[in-house]
């Protein structure tokens, strides 16, 4: 689907799937790609209506819960200074290990919108296309250390 196709599929849809809150995300899409020093680093595609619904939700989190995506140096240090400390890390299979009830728990307690937790848990469970083929997300969970 197109972003234009995407933008006309959410305008006839959006109303619905906002009151009734019943969106399933698709699985994402899993490319591989290749790295510098060799290898390939897996990652997740979403599908374009998953992600304008990513970041239409992400717009919407409470000031503070994430920074800017795409913003200048300068941009995201203006936007960090009101903080203690700031942490710059590389998220690579990050979703794949991190305890989901422990992560949703620290997400719950800044957002109290049941339906937006809901989805944000569909996205974190929604599977992954390999080859053609759907399967679930396997976790090798480890506790985070909060």
């Amino acid at each position: 689907m197109t972003i234009d196709d995407a933008k006309g599929y959410l305008r006839e849809r959006w109303p619905s799937i906002r009151v009734e809150g019943t969106y399933q995300p698709q699985p994402v899409k899993r490319v591989e790609i290749p790295k510098p020093d060799g290898g390939v680093r897996k990652l997740g595609v979403p599908c374009v209506v998953d992600r304008l619904i990513q970041q239409a939700r992400t717009a919407r989190l409470p000031p503070g819960t994430l920074c800017p995506s795409g913003s200048s140096p300068s941009a995201m240090l203006l936007h960090c200074r009101s903080y203690s400390y700031v942490v710059d890390l590389d998220l690579e299979r990050f979703f794949d290990r991190v305890n989901h009830d422990s992560l949703m728990a620290r997400v719950a307690a800044r957002v109290s919108d049941k339906r937006a937790l809901k989805l944000i848990r569909a996205f974190l469970n929604g599977g992954v296309m390999e080859g053609g083929l759907v399967r679930p997300v396997k976790l090798n969970p480890v506790e985070p250390p909060w």
